[in-house]
């Protein structure tokens, strides 16, 4: 009986919806109006999407039964290792730096615009490095490991991740002055939409949404950034304004005529968790250790992924500007 009372607890850990039953069996429904209140009925949305387009997969005969297990098998994991370690770098980094930021915003629908810009710029930044730092990499190859798009794939995550990411994002929202009330709004709202990009076809066919496509990152762009193909190979680093894509030049819609490939451009098994959990580092450990000379060893750890010591090297970015080089001379050579 234990063990069915430990996987019941476990399933609506998952769901998230023990708060919003807390109220609804309470009958306080004065709490739609606070922030705690909101968040508990927003919260369960994502979880339960996950559930209805795995339904869907079903009912369309693409079941992409092997992301949803190796993405379960890494929620789980992560559950056991990782479940207060991020938080706890994000109350360390705010009682750092607070004391350093020129000035401090207040909750107005303003300095909310501002916070968000600021938000994403940190973001930009954790996400950018994560792309071109080879040990950063690490943590980050796992989320891109899954070679289908579906909403499990935002729980694909090393642990290490979540308090790598926040430290970068948090310390650039203090010290800019984003009080923490403001912050964790921001942090609740672009975690939630975070989740939402990574809705699968299953659910949303075209993603583009329209005119929005323009204005925000919306599910496809974010399926362009989990894509290897050359051109969409480390592109779309923002998470809901693509502000700081436009202005970093990573800015890169999805063409109708190049169908998305998703996954990482090394071999591996996606089927297989220590290759999708472990793989990265474990390729990372053979390069150092076979790398000639301290100094070749240390670049092997900051230089991005594909860099190689003979010169020869295999970067994306390498990769897309050889895609966007041939594609200007195409013309040409047919006209030849």
């Amino acid at each position: 009986m234990e063990i069915f009372a430990t996987l019941f607890s476990e399933v609506i850990g998952f769901l998230r919806v023990s708060q919003a039953w807390e109220i609804l069996r309470a009958g306080d429904f004065s709490s739609f109006t606070t922030y705690a209140g909101i968040r508990a009925f927003i919260v369960p949305i994502i979880p339960l999407l996950i559930i209805f387009e795995a339904i869907l997969g079903l009912a369309y005969k693409n079941p992409q039964a092997k992301v949803y297990k190796i993405n379960f098998l890494i929620y789980v994991f992560n559950r056991f290792i990782g479940r207060f370690i991020a938080l706890g770098m994000v109350v360390f980094c705010i009682g750092l730096f607070q004391a350093y930021a020129p000035f401090q915003t207040e909750l107005t629908w303003y300095w909310f615009i501002y916070g968000y810009i600021v938000w994403e710029f940190g973001h930009f930044i954790y996400h950018y490095l994560g792309h071109k730092v080879r040990l950063f990499w690490c943590l980050h190859s796992t989320h891109h490991a899954p070679e289908e798009m579906n909403l499990s794939v935002t729980h694909a995550h090393f642990f290490l991740e979540a308090p790598y990411a926040d430290t970068i994002r948090t310390t650039v929202c203090i010290l800019a002055g984003v009080q923490p009330d403001l912050l964790f709004i921001i942090m609740f709202i672009d975690g939630t939409y975070g989740a939402f990009i990574h809705i699968g076809e299953n659910m949303i066919k075209d993603a583009r949404f329209g005119f929005l496509n323009k204005l925000m990152l919306t599910p496809s762009h974010h399926r362009v950034h989990h894509a290897r193909n050359s051109l969409y190979i480390d592109t779309n680093f923002c998470n809901l304004l693509n502000i700081w894509d436009r202005v970093f030049g990573t800015y890169q819609e999805e063409q109708r005529d190049v169908e998305i490939e998703y996954g990482i451009t090394r071999e591996m098994d996606s089927g297989n968790f220590f290759d999708v959990y472990f793989g990265e580092i474990i390729f990372l450990a053979k390069d150092v250790l076979n790398a000639p000379g301290l100094a070749n060893k240390f670049l092997y750890l900051i230089m991005p992924p594909g860099w190689h010591h003979s010169g020869d090297h295999k970067t994306a970015s390498s990769i897309r500007k050889a895609y966007l080089q041939n594609s200007r001379n195409e013309p040409i050579a047919e006209r030849m």
